[in-house]
């Protein structure tokens, strides 16, 4: 799985601030209690939501990984479309080319 660019840089500019933040993302991991797919799937929705889609390809494909089909991935970035409108219809491309373009 490829990360964002932006993501690639901050590791590896700020290696102490990344194994910081690696650190809260593993402990917020574990204190969930939603299983893997779910949470991939949760964690799609709300960077569709935010408009932040350099993220969704990595989280698509490992809601791919963990057995989510292309429709909930679509149902996934389309959920907020009622609260956020367009900003949801944006990360339509993002998801569905990473999640077709890893077979």
């Amino acid at each position: 799985m490829s990360i964002s660019k932006a993501f690639s840089l901050f590791m590896q500019e700020a290696p102490a601030h990344a194994q910081a933040w690696m650190q809260a993302v593993k402990g917020l991991d574990e204190a969930s209690t939603l299983d893997k797919k779910t949470e991939e799937l949760a964690y799609i929705a709300v960077l569709a939501a935010t408009g932040n889609t350099s993220g969704i390809p990595f989280h698509v494909l490992s809601a791919k990984t963990h057995g989510a089909s292309r429709q909930e991935v679509l149902s996934a970035v389309l959920i907020g479309l009622p609260a956020v409108g367009a900003v949801a219809i944006s990360a339509l491309p993002a998801a569905l080319e990473a999640y077709d373009g890893e077979n």
